[in-house]
This record gives C-alpha cells, sequence and structure tokens, in this order.
C-alpha cells in the first residue's frame, strides 16, 4: 500500500496519505520593557556594557558597594545596561614574591590588598586572600604560584611564593570624554532598550547621543528614546530634563543626574503608564523653582521639568523635546505614554518577525494570515492593558511586498493618554 504525504488530492495509487501539522501557533516575542543604558564614570570595572538589576553584587564588578546615579535610575527600571566610562592606569604591585596587576584600571585598584599565609591544615600550602580595604573578595589555596588563577580584581603574574602581604599602587582614573561616551554608544547599540540616560553636561556628547538615539529609531529600527539636560532636539526620540530635584537628605540632583531616573521611570512606565505627576521618589523640593508662566513656555519648549507639590518633587508632564508638528507627526508625538505604546508596537513586531519568521515562514497568504493573528492578539492585549483603544482585526492589513520575499504591514491605532486636564463649570444658583 502507497502512504506518504500529499499537496494536493492527486494521488494515483491506492494508500493512506497523511499530513502532519502543529496546531500551534507561531510564538510572537515581546517588545523591549523596562530597560534603561547608563554611562557611568566608576573607578574601577569592565568597559563591556553589564546587565545590572536590584539584586546585582555592584561590589563585585565595579569595587563599589553602591553607585548614586545607578540606583536612582533602579528607582523606576527594571534592568539597568551599564557602561564604564572611564579608562586609565591598572594599580600593581610585587607581594608576597609574586607580580599581582589590578584586572582593570582606576584608582580603586590602590585599594586592593593580597595577604599571603600558611596553610593551617598543610604548611606546605599557601592562603591567597584578596581584599578590597578590608573585605576579603577571594581566596585561593595553592601550593605555588602557578597555581594562582585571576578573579574579579586580580591577576597573578610568575614568581615564588612566600607569607606576606602587600598593597596595590599606580592605579590612575582619566575623566571621560566625548569619545569614551562615543565607544559606549558603539557597544549599547547592539543591546535593545527603552532608554538611554546621559547624566553630563558636555554639549558634545549631548549632540551625539541626539543624533545617536536618530539613526537608531531610524537606521536600526530599534525604538528608544535618550534622556538628556538642557539641550533641545526638537525629537520625539530625546527627552530634554530641565530641572532637578533635592532629596530629603539635602541632596540635590541637578538636571543633568535627574536624567537617570527619568530614563528609569519611563523605561518601567510601559505602555499603559504615565509619568505626568508622579512623584520622584524622596525628593521633597526641586532644585529651580519656576512660576506658572515659565511652566508652561517650558513645555511649549518641549521641555521635561519638576515641579514642587506640597512637599514632594513631581514630573510636570510626560513629554519629549518634539515641538515642530507637521502631518506626520501631530501633538500627540510630544506624549510619552502614546510614544512608548507606537515604540513598543514597532519593537515587539521587528522582535517577533526577527524570531520566528524571518527564513522560517512561507511569504505566501498563509504565512501573512499567521504574522497578521500574531499581532491581533497582540493589539488585543495592548487594548485589554489600557494602552490603545477601539482595536478591531479589521486596523491590520498585511499585504505582499514588491519582492518575492517582502511582506509589507498596515496597522492602524489609537493610543490611550493619561488624562491631564479636567474643565469644570461651577454655576451659583
Amino acid at each position: 500500500m502507497a502512504g506518504g504525504t500529499f499537496i494536493g488530492q492527486n494521488k494515483v495509487r491506492a494508500g493512506v496519505y497523511v499530513n502532519t501539522f502543529s496546531k500551534r501557533p507561531v510564538p510572537s516575542s515581546e517588545g523591549v520593557q523596562g530597560i534603561t543604558a547608563l554611562p557611568i564614570a566608576f573607578d574601577f570595572g569592565p568597559e563591556e556594557i553589564q546587565t545590572v538589576d536590584s539584586s546585582t553584587n555592584i561590589e563585585a564588578i565595579y569595587g563599589e558597594g553602591s553607585n548614586f546615579l545607578l540606583g536612582e535610575a533602579l528607582k523606576g527600571a527594571s534592568t539597568v545596561l551599564v557602561g564604564r566610562v572611564t579608562k586609565g592606569v591598572k594599580a600593581t604591585g610585587t607581594v608576597a614574591g609574586i607580580t599581582v596587576t589590578a584586572k582593570y584600571s582606576g584608582t580603586r585598584g590602590n585599594d586592593i590588598n593580597i595577604v599571603v599565609t600558611a596553610n593551617a591544615e598543610d604548611p606546605a600550602k599557601f592562603d591567597v586572600m584578596t581584599l578590597l580595604d578590608t573585605l576579603e573578595v577571594n581566596l585561593q589555596t595553592v601550593t605555588d604560584a602557578s597555581e594562582l588563577v585571576a578573579n574579579n580584581f586580580v591577576e597573578f603574574g610568575s614568581g615564588t611564593l612566600v607569607v606576606g602581604t602587600g598593597k596595590l599602587t599606580g592605579g590612575t582614573t582619566v575623566a571621560p570624554t566625548a569619545s569614551d561616551y562615543a565607544d559606549f554608544n558603539a557597544k549599547l547599540q547592539l543591546f535593545d532598550l527603552n532608554t538611554v540616560a546621559y547624566p553630563v553636561t558636555d554639549s558634545a556628547v549631548t549632540s551625539a547621543a541626539i543624533n545617536f538615539v536618530k539613526r537608531l529609531r531610524e537606521e536600526e529600527g530599534k525604538k528608544c528614546q535618550a534622556v538628556i539636560a538642557g539641550a533641545g532636539s526638537d525629537y520625539e526620540g530625546v527627552i530634554n530634563v530641565k530641572n532637578g530635584v533635592i532629596l530629603e537628605d539635602g541632596t540635590v540632583v541637578p538636571a543633568h543626574h535627574a536624567t537617570a531616573w527619568v530614563a528609569g521611570a519611563s523605561a518601567g512606565a510601559g505602555v499603559a503608564g504615565s509619568l505626568t505627576y508622579s512623584a520622584y521618589p524622596g525628593a521633597v523640593d526641586v532644585d529651580t523653582r519656576y512660576i506658572s508662566s515659565e511652566i508652561v513656555s517650558a513645555l511649549r519648549n518641549g521641555e521635561f521639568l519638576f515641579i514642587e507639590k506640597r512637599g514632594t518633587a513631581v514630573v510636570e508632564k510626560d513629554i519629549n523635546s518634539l515641538v515642530t508638528l507637521s502631518n506626520g507627526k501631530g501633538a500627540e508625538f510630544r506624549k510619552n505614554r502614546v510614544l512608548r505604546v507606537l515604540d513598543d508596537i514597532a519593537n515587539s513586531s521587528k522582535i517577533t518577525f526577527e524570531d520566528n519568521y524571518i527564513g522560517q515562514v512561507n511569504n505566501d497568504e498563509n504565512g501573512r494570515e499567521l504574522f497578521k493573528a500574531d499581532r491581533i492578539v497582540y493589539m488585543t492585549t495592548l487594548m485589554g492593558m489600557g494602552a490603545i483603544t477601539d482595536f478591531v482585526p479589521e486596523d491590520i492589513t498585511i499585504l505582499p511586498g514588491q519582492e518575492i520575499d517582502a511582506m509589507v504591514a498596515e496597522i492602524g491605532v489609537k493610543p490611550v493618554d493619561a488624562v491631564e486636564k479636567i474643565y469644570i463649570t461651577i454655576n451659583v444658583f
């Protein structure tokens, strides 16, 4: 008896022909959620981008128990892509008969101590301790120097081990330049993210940041926003912070440092959240107060600012720096909540297509309908979250492109914005 699979009901031989298909739909991929990026001038640590969250042991990476800017970003973001933007010279020393070199450059390397003692159980062996100040960060028990392996803080060289102690010296940190921030951008472009903060006042850095995020959005298809201070850009992909806040312990957070919180909070707000009137955690005032006419002028200039409200500091309005409107970009593009919705749709569609469709699904009616069905589910989810409204499946059209391997998606969407104004008329009878 013949058998096999079939395309059409055109078999000649008698037999049983079976097609087996999975009813499981092609999986969808989420957009980017809660991810911000932050360049920091650490005095130690790797120059490569590190993924950090609230559970990360910062001291094990950068030699610092905490970092103010990173802490501000993590008040809102779930994940921070940290890039060290400082360079310098590695601390070194000859300790207990061997050469020791700090793993990374920076002045923090000068706080590394090496202690070598005889092992209590086997006097023929040595206990080699690496300490950061007085904190033990590594312990190895070896017979000779050749057995030592590098740890998070030092690399060991050759020599003959003896009992002894010593401190590394000569480590230096060089203040970052615009070139260092450019290097950070070059590394960051390989990651998916929602926002990136630039906590600096250097106009060369902020100008480069604006161009960088424009390229990511318009050429790379990565929809994200840069958060800077004091630099008007007239672009929806840039948030321009005008002033800072004062924390309850008296710490003044100037505008360029407040970018860390704004970037983290914006990333964490997601598609259904607005930062309008959101309180800056721990802030009791703003560093610069403005009268109403000045606030109106700032908003019209596309400036993101904080106001004092009954002993707290809150966001006046969750806007970006877009000022010039057009037929293609109306006033809604100025609102960050709306933009986050549009960006999530773009990011999710891009990631889903890359992960599950390119090279895997036929570009025929069935393949296009599969992608459409996926987008319908996704848009329905957004509507359930309150991010969009009035969506119907007919708002999505998937058509073949001009080339045999291309498809064209058209998606109609009506984002939801948070209520910000209420007009009340009181009639007295």
